[in-house]
């Protein structure tokens, strides 16, 4: 909705032409604060692209793509010009509503006035009006679009009444928060009216939040004592806002399209009640216009439209499926299509090809801007920094004031506070010598201080992991390689600068190129090497944060970035790049902060101060929040304290539920080390020993005398508390330097876990007698890792039979790590033979939707709390307790606040989450009764998606 005050509305301006109009609507935001001056050279150039009158006296002058780098927060700015003006296109405009957006928020202004233009007599209104509220009570007139989509379709149900189908339609409008139960018990007091052609049509109005249209069809078509019946529509009406919904629910049965709805796929469902009949040609095309399709495009659009011989229809296909004529320009303006949407056209008759092709053919042509093809985006090389300095970054616009940005999560967390963006410094330097002896000496000179600097630094440093990767960086120090490669570089002429960032650079792009993500993301581990050597040799210093607490913006983050940070200051962390093994992730998790990572190159254009709001749960970051959100979040971080408090006081005690159900907390940790500390913060045990790390911390393959030893300090720690540990598991993301794999063009579906140490069983014979024999009398559960089967299980349990047997050990148990799907729908036969099962609900994520999940863009996406990801939980969890085996979750899953009643309803018995975690999920379960959790367990398994899940279980 466009919201305005009075201060934005000026009444009886007068101008003597357009461009005075135009420096009165410049200044008006500018006076505001909305943009810097330059902004009108902006809506002059806008203009000269081609007119902003939209209609009915009113135009929306707003400035070009080039010209948000000026836009300092977005908002409007109404004009009112009694007497008129004449534009520059011959029409009369009496209002100008000259709107200021940092991105395309200036779509859902145009639409909304779209709609106001529908309304007779709107622009003598706005003429003549004598007061600020006159206007704004003409322009605010609240867009209400009904929803039709995917969403509110449920298909091919199991029922035999149409009172049930019914029901289930109003189900899912109250699941994706339409409706609420009001109307759903609306619903069950009414019988559905016949449409005809085996079509029923339930409604109501009463709970109705958004208007909206479910559909319910049965598995197979059915008679009853009333007629056929082949699907059941449920409205939700709400005003006029529904009318649409039913206008085009009459053409399909008008066409007698509706006999052969039930049977069509959801996407042709959806074309059916757009408008599209059955004889339709369409045509679909990506819109790929920066501003989506504003003023300017979509003319050039109506203009082809109109010389076509037959009508032609337009809708967006993620849209609601409103469907509008093609040649009309306020129609078209109103569908407020973005970039990156498609837009659908079709049209019928003799011609009806021909036509739909030229709209499409149109749109991929730029509708009369400049446009670049995906595919050639997409193949586009990617840029790295010049050898003497980071690039400049490109014109990228900040987030607005509340805007909210979609990230990775990486931390837990809730934290405000100004932003520090840290940008890199500029190395100037001379790029050649003619004293290579001098610049040698140099070079080594810098190369000797950065390692003390990094020594020292190691040796404050109290985090486990900060401390090894500042290590590793000492080791790259010392890479011989790597000063070769400088030194050559100088005996060629380059300065000591030039000929070291060259080494740096060429080192950095060839671990880039390599194909495991690990490896190649380590790069950036690199260039903060050899920014530091660089930063020496120039005298440069490096960024220094500010004295008061602040969140941390950079583009990535280096380990030797944090180490030089104040860390009781940093109360969270934003990064544009990165996944989830990222280095800043990693860093964020260890210091116990909230940290989004992936958040796009906008955050990079903030302003250090402006203050910010970081989500660590839900990977979400606003930019300069409202009051009402910021005192939302603090009474949500207030909130938060005081439960961690609570918890932290009574993290030693079980946790059962309000029911007296008792469910584990174990601690997952990859450092033996780290035992006495998850003990401490309350873990009944480890629920998960990562053992690789044991491997990676050793510059060769442990013998079983150093395992017995890490071993055994674990064992030490919990005092008769079950270790569950799990072997070996390199290879994918994790690989040994002394153990090579061959190249692998996925490593990720290669050689990896069990399918790896079954290539060499000394291997897992030896870490499966330090297991033992450490444990001796205390209890150990050793599990595989990436079993697919029961013949990897059986190979894996003969080697530790045979161990085993020898050992004699006296508490342990042997199971599987549920990670890969053909596991979990396998789970009945293995539950036979293992004696527990621990899901990693990480990797089973990824393998079941088919996406890494630290894919820079795609890791959003692979939610664990997936309905798919939920039935294989359900699945595995039933097979082990009909065998009477137990079934914990170590995956990132178990800690999250949402999915934990979703994981006691569905059965686990166990949760294994990062120590800092264990106190919080104890007291979320203690929340719970056994019954809620099982009802919010068969509610999340109804759900078509993730998203509709976290909205169900919010909702609930």
């Amino acid at each position: 909705m466009l919201t305005l005050t009075r201060e934005d509305v000026r009444l009886g301006c007068r101008a003597t032409d357009w461009r005075a109009a135009l420096d009165q609507a410049a200044t008006a935001l500018v006076e505001a604060g909305r943009v810097s001056a330059e902004y009108r050279e902006g809506l002059l150039a806008r203009e000269a692209q081609s007119s902003t009158y939209l209609g009915h006296g009113i135009a929306i002058p707003h400035g070009t793509l080039e010209s948000r780098r000026h836009v300092r927060a977005t908002g409007v700015r109404v004009l009112q010009f009694p007497e008129g003006i004449s534009w520059h296109d011959g029409s009369r405009v009496n209002l100008l509503v000259a709107i200021a957006a940092q991105s395309d928020e200036h779509l859902d202004i145009l639409r909304q006035l779209t709609h106001v233009l529908e309304r007779t007599g709107v622009a003598e209104t706005l003429a003549g009006a004598k007061s600020a509220d006159e206007v704004i009570a003409a322009l605010s007139r609240e867009l209400v679009t009904a929803k039709f989509d995917a969403e509110t379709l449920v298909m091919e149900l199991p029922a035999r009444d149409r009172l049930e189908l019914a029901l289930a339609a109003a189900g899912r409008l109250r699941n994706i928060g339409c409706v609420d139960s009001s109307f759903v018990a609306s619903i069950a007091g009414q019988q559905p009216v016949p449409l005809g052609q085996g079509l029923w049509l339930a409604y109501g109005a009463t709970g109705v939040k958004t208007p909206a249209l479910g559909l319910a069809t049965p598995k197979q078509r059915f008679q009853d004592d009333a007629g056929d019946v082949a699907a059941v529509f449920c409205l939700a009406a709400q005003g006029d806002a529904h009318r649409s919904l039913l206008e085009r629910l009459d053409a399909l049965i008008a066409r007698g399209d509706g006999a052969e709805l039930a049977t069509l796929p959801v996407e042709q469902i959806l074309s059916r009640l757009s408008g599209e009949s059955a004889q339709a040609r369409t045509a679909r095309v990506r819109l790929l216009n920066a501003q989506g399709l504003h003023a300017r495009p979509a003319r050039e659009l109506v203009q082809v439209a109109r010389a076509q011989t037959v009508p032609v229809l337009l809708r967006v296909l993620e849209g609601q499926g409103e469907v509008v004529p093609a040649t009309s320009l306020i129609r078209v303006l109103g569908l407020g299509a973005r970039y990156g949407q498609t837009l659908v056209f079709s049209a019928e008759g003799e011609g009806a090809e021909q036509a739909v092709s030229a709209l499409a053919d149109a749109v991929r042509g730029g509708l009369g801007e400049p446009v670049t093809p995906l595919e050639e985006k997409r193949q586009a090389p990617a840029v790295h920094a010049p050898a003497t300095a980071p690039a400049a970054p490109g014109p990228v616009i900040a987030p607005g004031a509340d805007e909210t940005l979609t990230a990775v999560p990486a931390a837990p967390g809730l934290a405000i506070a100004p932003a520090y963006v840290l940008r890199l410094p500029e190395f100037r330097y001379p790029e050649r010598s003619s004293d290579a002896a001098r610049e040698r000496e140099r070079l080594e000179g810098a190369l000797a201080g950065a390692r003390q600097q990094l020594q020292v630094v190691v040796q404050r440093t109290t985090g486990g992991e900060v401390a090894q990767i500042l290590s590793i960086h000492v080791e790259m120090l010392e890479d011989p390689a790597l000063r070769d490669a400088a030194f050559k570089a100088i005996g060629e002429g380059l300065s000591a600068e030039a000929g070291w960032w060259r080494a740096i650079e060429t080192a950095a792009r060839a671990q880039e190129a390599l194909p495991d993500r690990l490896l190649a993301e380590r790069a950036a581990d690199l260039r903060d090497v050899g920014r530091r050597v660089l930063g020496l040799l120039c005298g440069v210093e490096l960024p220094i944060p500010p004295e008061q607490p602040y969140i941390l913006v950079a583009e990535d983050l280096g380990p030797s970035d944090v180490a030089r940070l104040d860390t009781a200051k940093v109360r969270g962390l934003v990064t544009a790049r990165g996944g989830a093994t990222a280095h800043s992730a990693i860093l964020a998790r260890s210091l116990g902060i909230a940290a989004v990572v992936g958040a796009g190159e906008r955050v990079l254009a903030l302003s250090s101060g402006v203050e910010l709001i970081v989500d660590g749960e839900s990977g979400r970051v606003v930019a300069s929040p409202s009051p009402a959100r910021r005192q939302r979040t603090e009474q949500r971080i207030e909130e938060q304290k005081a439960l961690q408090q609570a918890a932290h006081g009574r993290r030693h005690e079980e946790a059962r539920t309000q029911d007296g159900h008792r469910i584990e907390v174990g601690a997952n940790i990859g450092n033996t080390a780290h035992a006495a500390d998850a003990v401490e913060r309350g873990a009944e045990g480890i629920g998960l020993l990562r053992t690789e790390f044991v491997f990676m911390a050793h510059p060769r393959m442990p013998d079983l005398a150093t395992q017995i030893a890490e071993y055994s300090r674990a064992f030490d720690a919990l005092a008769g508390r079950p270790m569950v540990a799990r072997t070996l598991d390199v290879g994918g993301d994790k690989p040994l330097e002394y153990w090579p794999i061959p190249a692998e063009e996925n490593p990720f579906l290669g050689l990896r876990g069990i399918r790896l140490t079954l290539t060499r069983p000394e291997v897992l014979e030896t870490q499966l007698r330090a297991l033992l024999t450490a444990a001796g009398s205390r209890p150990v559960r050793i599990m595989f890792p990436m079993v697919k089967d029961i013949d990897e299980f059986r190979a894996g349990k003969a080697i530790f039979d045979r161990v085993q047997a020898e050992v004699k050990a006296t508490d342990v148990q042997l199971g599987v790590m549920i990670e890969v799907p053909s596991c979990a729908l396998l789970a009945p036969a293995l539950a036979k033979e293992a004696q527990f099962f621990s899901i990693g609900t990480n990797d089973l994520t990824q393998y079941t939707l088919a996406i890494d999940r630290d894919h820079p863009q795609l890791s959003v996406q692979s939610d664990a709390l997936h309905p798919a990801v939920l039935h294989l939980i359900r699945l595995t969890v039933e097979a082990a307790h009909a065998e009477g085996r137990w079934v914990g979750v170590c995956g990132e899953l178990g800690s999250d606040p949402l999915a934990i009643p979703v994981l006691v309803g569905l059965g686990v018995d166990e949760l294994s989450v990062t120590s800092r975690r264990v106190p919080l999920v104890k007291a979320r379960i203690r929340e719970l009764t056994l019954p809620r959790a099982r009802e919010l367990a068969a509610l999340a398994l109804r759900q078509p998606t993730a998203a509709a899940v976290r909205d169900a279980l919010e909702a609930a």
